[in-house]
């Protein structure tokens, strides 16, 4: 399973009421950071559109000044379905910060659900098998 890292600035811009990190604009960087990991898998970004997002656990709040690191993987492929596990980490300290699984699907041009032809990803130790297992856990 190849990880594919996003970086981001958190920004005065970013924050909401309470000054951290406002929970909108993460879950937007995470749904970019995971569609990324799907799309390099798939070859064809036109292709892929976003399904379901099976919800973010949020830990920890980030702070203005926090360089964020969204690392995500494809953890499970169906016949048409790729899903995608996201970790974000404070780059300073690597707590986590947000984690879940994303599912997309791939389309056609009219937006009809295509196979894709693309191999479950092989999982090389422990944490990668727990969550491709979990992932075929997800409705």
């Amino acid at each position: 399973m190849k990880n594919h890292l996003t970086h981001h600035l958190v920004k005065s811009g970013d924050l909401n009421h309470h000054g951290t990190l406002f929970a909108g604009q993460m879950s937007n960087w995470f749904v970019e950071g995971c569609f990324v990991a799907a799309a390099s898998l798939y070859k064809n970004p036109e292709g892929i559109v976003c399904l379901k997002v099976h919800g973010f656990h949020f830990y920890k709040p980030a702070q203005n000044g926090d360089i964020l690191v969204i690392d995500t993987k494809v953890v499970r492929t169906g016949k048409t379905s790729i899903t995608v596990y996201g970790k974000s980490v404070r780059e300073e300290d690597q707590s986590i910060l947000v984690d879940g699984f994303i599912t997309f699907v791939t389309v056609d041009e009219n937006g009809n659900k295509v196979p894709h032809e693309l191999k479950n990803p092989a999982p090389k130790n422990d944490e990668e098998e727990k969550l491709q297992h979990e992932a075929t856990q997800l409705t």
